[in-house]
This record gives C-alpha cells, structure tokens and sequence, in this order.
C-alpha cells in the first residue's frame, strides 16, 4: 500500500490537457468524429468542415477551444478541466468576435 502525504498539494497540469484538446481536434477527421458524436449526426466528408477558431481568444492564456462551420452551422468546442461560472459569457463574446468576422467576407 502507497502511503500518500495529503499534506502535500497536487499541482494540475492544465496546459497539457488544454494542448492535448487541441492537438485532437485540430485533424479535421477527429473534429468532424467529435461533432457527429454530440450532435447524432452522420456526415462523413472532412474537408466540409470550416475551422475558423479565433487566435487571440477572449480572456484565454490557453488555447482550449475550437469552431468550426459546418453545413451553415457554427459550432463552438472549449475544454475546461473545472468549473467555469462565466462560460456562458465568455461563449457569447466568442461568438460575437467570431459573427463579426463572417459577415465582413
């Protein structure tokens, strides 16, 4: 048996989960695998999806996110290892940056 000293804290490795998402879902085929996995969708073509993640993401120091356009539907992934009460306003700021950029093409 392990005798473990709780005394001592663990220290997380965010940015390697965070760098682990994103190296996954960067290939269009793990990407388009993880959105006919949520959405019961079945489509099978990688090259319909559009990646269009933002660069400098809002209030991130980690890249742990990723959108995507797919049959003229916007999508938008982020990982998070904990819980996140302004999620929902990070989101729409995201999504704002993000329809901005669209609608200027």
């Amino acid at each position: 048996m392990t005798n473990v000293n709780t005394s001592e804290a663990l220290h997380v490795n965010r940015t390697f989960k965070s760098t682990l998402f994103i190296m996954l879902f960067e290939d269009k085929k793990n990407l388009l695998e993880l959105y006919n996995a949520i959405t019961g969708k079945h489509y099978a073509d990688p090259e319909l999806l559009e990646i269009n993640t933002l660069e400098n993401a809002i209030y991130m120091s980690m890249k742990n996110d990723v959108s995507f356009l797919i049959d003229g539907r916007l999508s938008l992934y982020e990982h998070q290892s904990t819980k996140n009460p302004n999620l929902p306003l990070r989101f729409l700021l995201y999504i704002s940056h993000l329809y901005s950029r669209l609608t200027v093409k």
